[in-house]
This record gives C-alpha cells, structure tokens and sequence, in this order.
C-alpha cells in the first residue's frame, strides 16, 4: 500500500502560510487570481521552494504550485503504485492543470527537475504557453561539454548510492547544504525541506528522480528530452527569462548555454557567487526580477 504521512505533515505557518489542496495523490498550492502562474520544483525540494514567490505574487496572479508525487505534502507510494518517470511527472501536471481548468496564459516557472517537466507540458501545449522563467534547470540531454557528476553517478548507478540516499537521506542534507552558497540556508528553513523526507519509504522519489535521468536513447524519457529541444522553435516568440545562480555544481554555465542556444531570445540575469537554491540565496533580488518580468511582458 501507498505510504503517505501517517498523519498529516504539519508545515510551519509562519514560513508556509497556506493551506494546501489534494487531486488524488498530489498536494499542491492554489493561491491568488489572474493568470495563473505555474511553479514546478525539482529534486529534492518541494512546493515550499517558492514560497516567498507564491507571497509576492498572490496578489496579481493565481499561483499554483505542486508537490510532485513522493514529495513534499504528496503522498509517498511504492514503486510498484508508481512509475516515478519523466512521463508520469508531466502527465501529473497536465493531469493538474486541466482539472483546474488552467489552459491558458501560463507562466511557467521552472527550477531543476521542473525545467524538464515543465518544458515537457509546454512541447505538448505550446499554445498554452504565455511565458517561461527557468532557474538553475536544464530542458535538454547533458551538454556535451558538461560531465555527469559523480554524485549523481554514483547515486543513478551503485547500490551504495541508493543505500545513502535511502537510508542515510544524502542527497537531501547534502542539498541543504551545497545548494547555497552566498549564505547557509538558517535552521528552520533548512528543517522544512528535510521534513518531508523524514524515513527511507519517503525518500524513494529523490532515489527515483536520480535513478530515471535521461541519458541514453534506451533510458526511458530520452525520447521527451529529444521532444522538447526539437519543440523549441514552437516558442521563438514567448517571452523568457533565465535566471541562473552561477557556482551550481549540475545546472552550471553549460545548461545555462543550452538554454540560451535554443532560445536565443530569452533575456538572462546571472549571479556569480550564489547557487541551485537561487531563491533561498539571492530571493530578495530574483523575485523583483520575476514580477518586473510578468508586468513587461
């Protein structure tokens, strides 16, 4: 049987100060009127990521913010209840948005893993699509001048990898950590994003979202990357905005010049000292970029 929380993950109100809503599994933030802007997180993060974006935006925008299936507030099933692949993650979007009755005007927000579902949506409804805003994320195969790195070698493809993600929650205290580096993330902050992550059964999405990366043309889901770089012209002219913290150890200078080689339009803000936790090192900054963005455009 599915594992979600045997009672219900109680965020903390002052740094989440919504009240989530359910489509079967999934948790996810319904927040303010307007166009709706879409925010779609990575690994190991959750909707609690762009919580001081939801804030400042709420006002003018409905923002709708999911908790990817295994995260966050969502449920935690089993491999055998679910597939955990890149297929499935868009499907769970699409799935989202369209029971939601959000099928135009979107804004995307994308950061890491959301970079790839996010654009997966979009190469199925590029008519949908009114801007895109992607952060430390990447939307194609590995650059060729980009390595694989160890850690997610090593977590993809040993046993011993999925043992310290699983059993000893590596790859979430490691984030915590390394995905900051203008300043450490403060203990309370740090606390909610290990919170949802708190035992083995409930860290079995981080393993999988290592596990399934795209690599090859046998993987699964190598045929959606390949979708979406060549669904690229279907968006020469949606306004873009790239926001890149610029000392990211896996989205680094290389998948930031992918985006920029696809999209040759997107306009792009780059910050030297700070990392793929961009909102957590730099929000003050990056959210006034964000809402100057959507009123221009």
């Amino acid at each position: 049987m599915s594992d979600p929380y045997p009672t219900p993950l109680t965020p903390d109100p002052v740094l989440y100060p919504f009240t989530p809503k359910r489509l079967g599994r999934m948790s996810y933030l319904d927040e303010g009127a307007g166009e709706p802007v879409v925010m779609v997180h990575g690994n190991p993060t959750w909707s609690f990521y762009f919580r001081n974006l939801v804030l400042a935006l709420r006002g003018e925008y409905r923002c709708i913010a999911p908790d990817h299936i295994g995260c966050g507030l969502s449920d935690k099933p089993t491999a055998a209840e679910y597939d955990f692949g890149l297929k499935s993650r868009i499907d769970d979007l699409e799935t989202l948005l369209d029971s939601l009755g959000v099928n135009s005007n979107i804004t995307l927000v994308v950061q890491d893993w959301g970079g790839m579902i996010g654009m997966g949506y979009a190469a199925r409804h590029p008519g949908r699509i009114k801007r895109i805003v992607a952060t430390n994320t990447g939307c194609t195969r590995l650059p060729k001048a980009k390595g694989f790195p160890w850690s997610l070698w090593l977590g993809r493809n040993t046993r011993l990898g999925a043992w310290l993600i699983l059993k000893r929650n590596l790859f979430v205290k490691s984030a915590a950590k390394r995905c900051v580096t203008r300043k450490p993330l403060p203990a309370d902050v740090k606390a909610m994003y290990l919170k949802p992550y708190d035992t083995p059964a409930h860290r079995l999405a981080v393993l999988k979202f290592v596990q399934t990366i795209p690599l090859k043309p046998t993987d699964a889901g190598y045929d959606i990357v390949v979708g979406v770089e060549e669904s690229a012209a279907k968006f020469a002219g949606v306004p873009m905005l790239l926001l890149w913290g610029m000392k990211d150890f896996v989205f680094d200078k290389h998948f930031l010049a992918e985006w920029q080689r696809l999209f040759p339009h997107a306009e792009t803000k780059t910050w030297p000292d700070c990392g793929h936790y961009l909102l957590e090192d730099t929000g003050d900054e990056v959210i006034p970029q964000i809402a100057a963005f959507l009123k221009r455009t």
